[in-house]
């Protein structure tokens, strides 16, 4: 068995089905998902993130800290949370990311998680 993290990427009109007219559907999609997942007895852990604009980014810069409020890219997808899973291999943790709700619009990164150390 192999635990996989999977990190759910969403547009900005994804994420505004967080608050906006079509939440309910929205929350209601992910409820789904992760009670699928929590039901099958393959999660390890999981936890959604508040919007990018909450975030906060600290570089180094010249060994001095460099801090900026938000993300520091301006993309097109970005984090709103994770859900880690213990499958038998990368193809049944594909599966699971293919589920997502946003996998159809955003994306699903799918990382083995490193063993602890020995």
């Amino acid at each position: 068995m192999q635990q996989y993290a999977m990190f759910f990427f969403e547009t900005a009109d994804q994420r505004n089905g967080r608050t906006g007219p079509d939440s309910p559907a929205y929350w209601g999609a992910w409820r789904n998902y992760i009670d699928a997942i929590a039901q099958s007895g393959i999660m390890r852990g999981a936890n959604g993130l508040e919007p990018p604009e909450s975030a906060t980014t600290l570089r180094l810069k010249g060994g001095k800290p460099d801090v900026q409020d938000g993300p520091f890219a301006d993309v097109k997808e970005q984090l709103g949370g994770y859900v880690v899973i213990e499958v038998e291999n990368l193809d049944v943790a594909l599966k699971w990311a293919a589920r997502s709700p946003a996998a159809d619009g955003g994306a699903v990164e799918v990382r083995p998680v490193l063993p602890p150390p020995a």
